[in-house]
C-alpha cells in the first residue's frame, strides 16, 4: 500500500485546519540557545542549521533518543543525526550540545534544561524548533515546565502538502496532528503543560478525522 495517497477534499480540509492551529510559527530574534526536539522528522535540523545561518542561535541543543517510530530510520539516536545533519551543512559541532535520553516532549524539555545548566549556559530566550505542527505543544510543555526564558517556537516554513510529500507518508502525518490535538488537553490535565484553548472548528476536525480513522496516535481511555 503506498504511503503517499491524496487526502479528500472534505479530509484534506480538516487536516489543514489542525496544521494552521498548532503552527506558532513566531517572529524570531537572537535567542541564548536553539533548541531542536528529536522526532522522524530530519527536516528540524536542516531548519535549525538555517537559523543558525541567519545569526539567530549561538548554541544548540538537539534533544532525542528514540521512539519505537525511529530506531531503524536513526539507529545512533534522534539528536545525533540531528546533529550530524546540522554539521553537514555548516553548523561548528562545538557549538552543538547533545541530549541522548529524552524519549518524549515532557523529557526533551527537562533534560535539555539540565544539559544546559551543565554546560553553565546563561538561558534568556529559546527557538524552540519542531516538527511544524508540534509548535504548539511544544510552547504548552515549555512554558509550564521552565517558565523563566522567553520562548518562542518555528518549524520548516512548508504548506501541508509540501510537508507530507517530505516525510513520504500522508496517514502518519495526519494521524500525528490528530495525536497531538488530543494531547493538548491531556497534557494541561496532567500538569505538565499550561492550559491552551481549543476552538470549537479546531475540535470538530479532529472528532471528524477521528472518525474517518486517523487514529493511530490517539490515546484510548482508560
Amino acid at each position: 500500500m503506498a504511503l503517499l495517497f491524496t487526502l479528500a477534499d472534505d479530509v484534506h480540509e480538516d487536516a489543514e485546519t489542525l496544521w494552521h492551529f498548532h503552527r506558532l510559527d513566531d517572529e524570531l530574534h537572537l535567542a541564548s540557545v536553539g533548541i531542536g526536539l528529536g522526532s522522524h522528522d530530519l527536516g528540524v535540523a536542516t531548519y535549525t542549521a538555517e537559523l543558525y545561518k541567519r545569526g539567530l542561535l549561538p548554541a544548540i541543543v538537539f534533544s532525542g533518543a528514540n521512539a519505537p517510530t525511529t530506531l531503524e530510520r536513526f539507529p545512533k539516536g534522534e539528536a545525533v543525526h540531528y546533529r550530524e545533519r546540522a554539521v553537514s551543512l555548516g553548523v561548528p559541532p562545538e557549538l552543538i550540545y547533545l541530549e541522548t535520553k529524552s524519549t518524549n516532549t515532557l523529557e526533551n524539555v527537562e533534560f535539555s534544561h539540565r544539559v544546559l545548566d551543565d554546560a553553565g549556559i546563561d538561558v534568556t530566550s529559546i527557538i524552540v524548533t519542531c516538527r511544524p505542527y508540534q509548535q504548539r505543544r511544544a510552547f504548552g510543555i515549555f512554558r509550564k515546565l521552565w517558565p523563566e526564558p522567553e520562548i518562542m517556537c518555528s518549524g520548516q516554513q512548508l504548506p501541508l502538502d509540501d510537508y507530507i510529500a517530505g516525510i513520504g507518508d500522508t496517514k502518519r502525518v495526519v494521524d500525528m496532528m490528530v495525536g497531538d490535538t488530543q494531547r493538548l488537553r491531556l497534557d494541561s490535565l496532567n500538569g505538565w503543560a499550561i492550559e491552551q484553548d481549543i476552538p470549537e472548528h479546531v475540535v470538530a476536525a479532529y472528532e471528524r478525522l477521528v472518525a474517518a480513522g486517523f487514529t493511530s496516535r490517539v490515546i484510548s481511555a482508560a
